[in-house]
């Protein structure tokens, strides 16, 4: 089964069930199964007309929208490449992609052409551009490139598109053809691209519907960007397999009141997002002072009700992943009475490696291999920590343009992750940190810094925090563990309105250091931080809101004494 195997089979099966939902000029408009093939056969000419031939790299370069899903299986049924770009890259990191990949033609937004005529004349495959919403923009022809109108071009395109002879039909596609190059999020430096085929995604779509029983009644509520490759599989290509709909939010200031509206059954989120809506509904239940006292003493679920029917009422499942979720999150969602469940993947397998079953999930373990995948801990040390390595139809090709980096990851049919895990006593996964990011002592203990950030965020007065291995001036051997913290403003706001006092920056520190030192306590002495240091600004990130580690490190040469003083009569 391809990719348009996907589409043909639920526009055959279900033509008049709603694809998409989604709000235009005020209103909620619906795209039915067959409607969007037919607006898919419009994209497949447009490509046809323009000369793509298989093989061809096609980016779609703009926000979510309803767009994507006709863009996409139109480009990908010719048996062309779809190259996903995050729209919040910087200009040079979208040249590097296009310049990767050779691309030739760019779909994107009125709001994005100047990005890309920033790099005329300097990409010498890309030729076209077609601009969907191209009446708020003038267009023209550039030194190598064609700037085209969406609109216009499908009225051009369209009696050869809805005939026996459209080009949608002409190519006859293969499991292992390859349907995108999803580039990485370059959270260690420059971004690479998996090739992914046919097969990759649609094994990994058959093995989450199994996993989490995906149904034809169900209505996923689409917040992630579709260039992330978790919200592509599970968003753009699962809902069409499974035959059911998908409604698109319009921002993020509008999730509840989307919700509201169009009661989706599944949400899909990264755990920034649900630590924030997390955050909002608990500032209105600690508002009340009876649902305040309900849900301390027991009743959270009693007050989750009305949080429930606030969110349309139909919820039955929120899926976390893209990135590791507090447990205490977790527990809070789970307490209202949502169901919500962590899962783990990787850009380079699809993405969806476990899911945790959502009828008996373990919170802190990321779940159990989805039907189709293999997983495998290699080297473990003597608490059976070891690297997570994968197997499966939907590991990828190998990186494009990359043999050398290809190699250090893909051996012998087994994608080697850089993750460290262990199975439980259950046979669910649970992640300790990533190999590059482990830190070894000088007793030659491992210490993974994720597990002590993890204990850390359970500050209130951290919003966020690295732990990181350093050593001091004539130390060549082992490192010493590190801790950057990032005060949560929001939590000593609160505080200086409870005491009417207003807190120094000094005052800040100190009472933030007390609190973390607090938290530490709960860890083994050798994996505690050294150095405590202060950082008033939060960490750059990714566009996935991933933390990039390699632009940090802890200031050896500072003399704040305060944040040394909790270890000077402690040995590594």
């Amino acid at each position: 089964m391809t990719i348009k195997d996907i589409l043909n089979r639920a526009a055959d099966e279900s033509p008049d069930r709603i694809a998409l939902k989604f709000k235009r000029d005020g209103a909620w408009r619906t795209t039915s199964f067959a409607q969007l093939r037919e607006r898919a056969w419009h994209v497949s000419e447009m490509l046809a007309s323009f000369g793509v031939a298989a093989g061809d790299r096609v980016a779609l370069y703009r926000e979510n929208s309803p767009e994507w899903y006709e863009l996409y299986y139109g480009i990908v049924a010719i048996g062309a490449i779809a190259v996903p770009v995050d729209v919040k890259l910087r200009e040079m990191e979208v040249a590097h992609i296009f310049h990767d990949c050779g691309v030739s033609v760019v779909f994107c937004s009125a709001k994005n052409v100047d990005v890309i005529q920033g790099l005329d004349g300097r990409l010498h495959e890309l030729r076209k551009v077609v601009v969907l919403d191209a009446a708020t923009t003038p267009l023209s022809t550039g030194q190598q490139i064609d700037y085209l109108g969406y609109d216009e071009l499908w009225r051009e395109v369209s009696a050869v598109a809805m005939s026996a002879s459209r080009a949608y039909d002409r190519h006859e596609l293969t499991d292992d053809s390859p349907s995108s190059f999803i580039y990485t999020s370059g959270t260690t430096g420059r971004q690479k691209g998996a090739v992914l085929t046919h097969r990759n995604f649609i094994s990994n779509v058959v093995g989450i519907a199994k996993a989490i029983e995906v149904r034809k009644t169900d209505n996923f509520m689409l917040v992630l960007p579709l260039h992330h490759s978790f919200a592509f599989t599970a968003m753009l290509l699962l809902p069409i397999y499974a035959q059911c709909q998908v409604s698109l939010v319009e921002n993020l200031k509008t999730i509840a009141a989307n919700m509201a509206e169009t009661a989706p059954t599944v949400l899909l989120a990264v755990p920034l997002l649900l630590e924030k809506m997390l955050a909002r509904i608990m500032e209105g239940i600690n508002a009340k002072k009876s649902a305040r006292l309900m849900y301390r003493y027991g009743l959270a679920k009693v007050v989750g009700r009305k949080i429930h029917q606030g969110l349309g009422g139909s919820l039955r499942m929120i899926v976390s992943g893209g990135a590791p979720i507090s447990p205490a999150t977790l527990n809070a969602w789970n307490m209202l009475g949502f169901n919500t469940i962590e899962g783990y993947g990787i850009t380079e397998t699809a993405p969806v490696l476990t899911l945790n079953p959502p009828e008996s999930p373990r919170v802190g373990t990321v779940g159990l291999p989805i039907p189709g995948v293999e997983i495998k801990i290699i080297n473990p040390n003597i608490e059976g920590v070891g690297e997570i390595i994968a197997r499966g139809d939907n590991v990828m090709q190998g990186y494009h343009n990359n043999p050398e980096e290809t190699g250090m990851v893909l051996r012998d049919g087994w994608y080697y992750s850089g993750d460290l895990g262990y199975f439980d006593e259950k046979g669910y996964l649970v992640i300790s940190g990533r190999k590059k990011s482990m830190i070894v002592n000088r007793e030659g203990k491992n210490i993974y810094p994720e597990e002590v950030e993890r204990q850390v965020l359970e500050s209130n007065y951290v919003l966020e925090c690295l732990s990181l291995g350093y050593r001091e001036p004539g130390e060549d051997t082992g490192e010493r563990i590190g801790l950057i913290v990032v005060p949560n403003q929001a939590a000593f706001d609160a505080l200086e309105d409870h005491t009417g006092q207003r807190l120094t920056d000094q005052q800040i520190e100190v009472l933030l250091r007390d609190d973390v030192r607090k938290q530490l306590t709960h860890l083994s002495d050798y994996k505690r931080p050294r150095k405590i240091q202060i950082r008033f600004e939060e960490f750059e990130k990714t566009t996935t809101q991933k933390v990039k580690r390699y632009l940090y490190a802890i200031d050896t040469q500072s003399n704040n004494r305060s944040a040394d003083k909790m270890d000077t009569d402690r040995r590594d």
